[in-house]
Parts: structure tokens; C-alpha cells; sequence
């Protein structure tokens, strides 16, 4: 066993251990969280959505129903659960495209302006993982000290201790972590929900490797980022901590998720309980009041 052999060290080198590990801890306390959120950025690549010219992709994304949808998600669900973290301490960046229309762009800027994590990119169309890879590698505060990336859809909810759970389990896995330029951290449990004028439907779910409360270590140094992997495939490439304990994440099922326009087999939900409601609220900050407010004249 490691205590064992740790009690038969000299005084001297046991103290020099204990010490380090309380460093590594402290250190992992203070470590930067990044996440990312694209809002309708028009990549080159990166959408099963295809289209054979940009000016066709972009038409698309800023659709009058599209993006009213986009907005209503994005106020009734992402935002929500962001300004609840326990830990406020993370940098947001959200990624749109400088085509943008003006009048999108003001209603995106008051939308988050009670945020002071967040941080508005507007880009002209690149490669998808390459504009996405740069932005998180330009928004560490130093390249040589380590960090924990998360993406994060639109229409998407994390646990309003995500963040908190993501440096917790860091310090657990300091260990781990310091023998390894990258790991994933993955919260696995969540809900799949449609959100409408009358409320909130959904079911509860696991699955391992979905994009919301999936993130990611980088260690100092690294230019590689959570967006270098399909995050399906993200343990093919690296160790991975899995926890299945609570619900982590909300899915957003609509009109224009991406990944389900290619015949994705639809999934059963059901109206939320009393409980269920309260539930939402507390855990993702989530209220059927308000979802039902937002999407009253949709």
C-alpha cells in the first residue's frame, strides 16, 4: 500500500511529500475554468447540417425562426444555470460570427450583460475546431500553468455546481493529474428536456461523453484543448474520471438541434412533477415558470 511505504520513508521525505500534495491542491483551487459556447457561429465544418456554400450556412443559421428559438433557449436554459454557479470564478467565452446582424448582436450583449464571466468573440468563418481551438488557448491566463475547459451548447444546462464539482474533482485526481497532459472529466447522469409555452417535458438519462458537463484538464504547456476531440471518442485519447452520483446536465431537444437532423430516433418526455419543477430550479436553475414566460407567444 502507498501509506505503508510511506511510513518507512525518513521524516524528511515524508514531510517533502505531504507538502507537495497540499501545493498541488492549493494550486488546483486557484487552477482557471474556460468554457466555450458557440451561438450560431458559422464554421467552415462542424455541423451534420450540410451546406455547399458559407453564404447558404449562414442564411440558414440566422433564419428569423431559428434564431428566435436560439434566443428563447439560450435565455430560458444556458443562462439560467450559468448564474447560479456555486463557483463564479470561470471565464465564458461565446463565439459568434462577425456577420452577425446588428440587432442579434445588441439583444446577445444585454442578454449577458449581468454576467461579467462571459466574453462575446465574434469571428469571420474558419475552420470550426481551429477558430474554437484558439480562442481557448488565447484565453488562458498563462499558457504554462494548467487549466479545465468545458463546452457548453446554447440550448444546453450544466448543474449549478458544475464548476465547483470540476475543480473538486481536480484536486481528488491531483495525483493523477500530474502525471498526465490531459484528462476528461465526466459527469455522465442528466435529463434529455423540450422546453415550450407550456412548460417543461423530459426524461431522465445517462449517457457517457455528452458534450454538456464533460470537461477537461490541460496541463501548462499543452496547446491541445477539449475541442481537439470528438467528445464522444475524448477517452480514446486520454484518462477519463466518471461520476453518476446526481444529474449534471440538461439536453435540449428542438426544432434545430444539429445532431439530430439525420433521422435521430426521437426520445419519449414527459410534463415535469411538482417535485421535478422544484428540482430543475435548484439544481440548474431552470424555471417552468419562466420557460413558460419566455416561450408564452412562440
Amino acid at each position: 500500500m502507498v501509506a505503508d511505504r510511506r511510513a518507512r520513508l525518513p521524516a524528511c521525505r515524508r514531510t517533502a511529500i505531504v507538502t507537495a500534495t497540499a501545493f498541488v491542491k492549493i494550486w488546483i483551487f486557484s487552477m482557471q475554468v474556460i468554457g466555450l459556447c458557440r451561438f450560431s457561429y458559422p464554421a467552415l465544418g462542424g455541423f451534420q447540417v450540410v451546406h455547399e456554400t458559407i453564404e447558404e450556412r449562414i442564411a440558414y443559421l440566422y433564419s428569423d425562426a431559428r434564431m428566435e428559438e436560439r434566443f428563447r433557449l439560450f435565455e430560458a436554459v444556458t443562462l439560467p444555470c450559468l448564474r447560479r454557479q456555486s463557483d463564479p470564478e470561470f471565464d465564458m467565452l461565446v463565439v459568434i460570427g462577425d456577420s452577425l446582424p446588428r440587432h442579434h448582436r445588441d439583444r446577445l450583449h444585454d442578454l449577458t450583460a449581468d454576467l461579467p464571466q462571459v466574453r462575446i468573440h465574434a469571428e469571420p468563418p474558419r475552420r470550426h475546431r481551429d477558430v474554437m481551438k484558439d480562442l481557448l488557448n488565447g484565453a488562458r491566463k498563462d499558457r504554462d500553468q494548467p487549466c479545465l475547459q468545458f463546452r457548453l451548447d446554447d440550448d444546453d444546462a450544466v448543474a449549478a455546481e458544475f464548476v465547483e464539482r470540476l475543480r473538486e474533482t481536480a484536486r481528488d485526481c491531483a495525483t493523477l493529474l500530474e502525471k498526465t497532459p490531459m484528462a476528461a472529466i465526466d459527469f455522465n447522469r442528466g435529463y434529455i428536456a423540450e422546453f415550450g409555452a407550456d412548460g417543461i417535458r423530459a426524461t431522465a438519462t445517462v449517457n457517457p461523453y455528452a458534450t454538456a458537463a464533460l470537461g477537461m484538464y490541460a496541463a501548462g504547456g499543452t496547446r491541445r484543448t477539449i475541442m481537439n476531440f470528438a467528445h464522444h471518442k475524448i477517452h480514446h485519447h486520454m484518462p477519463t474520471v466518471t461520476f453518476s452520483d446526481v444529474p449534471m446536465w440538461v439536453r435540449s431537444h428542438n426544432g434545430y438541434n444539429d445532431s439530430r437532423q439525420s433521422g435521430a430516433k426521437p426520445v419519449e418526455v414527459a410534463p415535469l412533477t411538482a417535485q421535478q419543477e422544484q428540482e430543475f430550479a435548484t439544481i440548474f436553475g431552470i424555471r417552468t415558470d419562466s420557460v413558460r414566460a419566455i416561450f408564452r407567444d412562440a
